[in-house]
């Protein structure tokens, strides 16, 4: 069989992940990149039989989902209550008790595709978007195991009964999310600042007289 595998090497979990899959499938095309990077050539050009995304910096294009023999699956850092982009901020911020991770087949929307696995953690009160992204990979890389594994074993896919919950977030309402304004209160400016900051990522923000001012607690 041959595979394909997208992702973005420098995250975690990324190279065990790489050396359970090449414990069960030889033949392995590895294609990293990140959000400035186009999609791969090659990957457009070629027959697979399985394409595993892993915290890929790529949307397939339908036409590659469309060709594969077998299978595409996506592990998303995230459970299917929150599919899409900012999974750890709109979970923070909804004082949600428990996150996870979720593999699933791949459709052309992103993370609308059949549930086929999902690994469950308990979330801390105080949970910090560092603190719930070391967590969820740590999960992450433990389902992907276990679907790699059973794929190895059974040569099809496992059984899941678990659903999408909604639809995926868009880019938008996590903007919407990290902006601060000033009729906010205190509780709420907390509550947004902690959901979406990151050390060395786009701040939580406010914008006055055209300018953006964004939040930097090392300064």
């Amino acid at each position: 069989m041959k595979i394909c595998f997208l992702t973005k090497k420098e995250k975690p979990g990324v190279k065990e992940a790489l050396i359970a899959t090449k414990n069960v499938m030889k033949n392995i095309d590895i294609f990293d990149g990140d959000l400035d990077s186009s999609f791969p050539e090659k990957v457009m050009a070629e027959d697979y039989d399985i394409l595993i995304s892993y915290i890929s910096p790529w949307i397939v294009p339908k036409s590659v989902l469309d060709k594969i023999k077998k299978w595409s699956i996506n592990f998303h850092p995230g459970p299917p209550e929150y599919p899409g982009v900012g999974c750890f901020n709109f979970a923070i911020y909804d004082s949600a008790k428990q996150f996870g991770a979720t593999a699933h087949v791949m459709e052309s929307k992103v993370d609308t595709g059949e549930i086929i696995g999902v690994k469950r953690f308990a979330m801390a009160k105080e949970e910090t978007v560092e603190s719930l992204s070391i967590k969820t990979y740590s999960a992450q890389l433990s389902l992907y195991n276990e679907i790699i594994k059973y794929i190895g074993v059974n040569d099809s896919l496992p059984e899941c009964d678990e659903n999408w919950k909604r639809k995926p977030f868009k880019r938008s309402e996590l903007e919407q999310l990290a902006t601060i304004s000033a009729n906010m209160n205190q509780e709420e400016i907390d509550k947004r600042i902690r959901a979406t900051y990151y050390p060395g990522k786009p701040a939580p923000f406010t914008e006055l007289g055209g300018y953006r001012f964004e939040y930097n607690p090392e300064r």
